[in-house]
């Protein structure tokens, strides 16, 4: 059950923070499961930055692709969470998940929601030219190239045969020359343009393909051949236990378990804790690590320790997040935990609320 839609004329709430509503910024928007999010996502945001003169790329993860089913998607948290680690805090590339705010699902809902939201801003729809062939699957897709510019960009086996799909072909008259690109997100829609740029081969549903995964019961997990892991075999409870006490012996403030149970196929819990110096917060992963390897649990994997004001420790069933507060309170995991906790119990209740039943007016 989506949100009913904001009315951004009213509602102090705007749906990127720290974006102003009379923003006049040239901004691509790159929408998608990002499940995870991967090399080509940036490559694709960096050439429209350059390409199409864009002021900034937004990342949009969505909560849930409806062509996708939920098998294999990781909880939206821990997607944006990755999302936001592989930007690098690029200053022009910006990672939320709008439509939790916006309520919507659709593609078309959502650039309607962000120009009204945002009336002065110029966006543009970033894709990869392998989508081409799959518009005509979206709801509203005729609507989608009359609403908003679209650049399309060169992938692996789907360049130029792409352009004969049915969607390009329809609006093949809208078409710029990839010369005028930079003109794209001042052109009034529906006009769209296609970048023959670098070919980049990374793909979120390759990387699926070769990522380790428990399997749906409980037991052994799925054997994997690429580097070395965690250990997944141990026991949940006593990882959890020593996580919480790593944590404390290094003095690491405001730690909070959420339960992914059920709700990921990656972990079991995310913990998240702060440090107060990207010292201690390297410290503490550091420690963390030792500890896990010396306890048997396998070598953990632990990722952002050079920037070191989030790094992120993956210990198999339990995920660390460790952070300086500054960089905490921007990301808000909690919070988006608890907005996703809250979109997904909506349809539950709705579904647990008695319907009245009907009285049929005498005749």
């Amino acid at each position: 059950m989506a949100r009913p839609p904001l009315d951004f004329m009213t509602s102090p709430s705007l749906p990127m923070p720290g974006v102003p509503r009379d923003t006049a910024r040239r901004i691509g928007l790159l929408g998608g499961s990002f499940n995870p999010a991967h090399e080509g996502h940036r490559h694709i945001s960096l050439e429209a930055l350059k390409r199409l003169g864009l002021d900034e790329v937004w990342w949009l993860v969505s909560p849930q692709n409806p062509l996708k089913t939920g098998d294999g998607m990781e909880p939206l948290a821990s997607r944006v969470a990755r999302a936001r680690q592989l930007a690098g805090r690029h200053p022009r590339i910006r990672v939320d998940a709008p439509e939790l705010l916006l309520g919507t699902r659709y593609t078309i809902d959502t650039v309607r929601a962000l120009r009204r939201a945002y009336p002065q801003a110029r966006f543009v729809w970033l894709m990869g030219a392998d989508i081409l062939p799959q518009l005509v699957a979206w709801r509203g897709w005729r609507e989608l190239f009359e609403a908003i510019p679209i650049a399309a960009f060169a992938r692996p086996g789907w360049s130029y045969p792409a352009l004969a799909a049915a969607a390009p072909r329809t609006f093949s008259r809208c078409r710029m020359d990839a010369g005028r690109a930079r003109m794209l997100a001042s052109a009034e829609p529906p006009a769209w343009v296609f970048i023959p740029s670098r070919l980049d081969r990374h793909s979120a549903t390759a990387i699926r393909a070769v990522r380790p995964r428990r399997a749906k019961a409980k037991g052994k997990p799925i054997s994997a051949t690429i580097r070395q892991l965690p250990d997944r075999s141990k026991d949940t409870s006593a990882l959890l236990a020593l996580v919480r006490r790593s944590l404390d012996d290094d003095k690491a403030e405001d730690v909070v378990v959420i339960d992914l149970a059920g709700k990921s196929a990656f972990a079991d819990y995310m913990v998240i804790a702060s440090g107060r110096s990207n010292r201690q917060v390297v410290a503490i992963a550091e420690h963390l690590a030792d500890r896990l390897k010396r306890a048997g649990h396998g070598r953990a994997l632990v990722e952002g320790k050079e920037a070191g004001d989030w790094v992120l420790v993956d210990a198999g069933d339990v995920v660390v997040h460790i952070f300086r507060p500054e960089p905490r309170a921007f990301y808000a995991l909690e919070k988006m935990w608890a907005l996703e906790a809250e979109a997904a119990a909506k349809p539950k209740a709705a579904a647990a609320r008695p319907r009245r039943a009907r009285v049929k007016k005498p005749a």
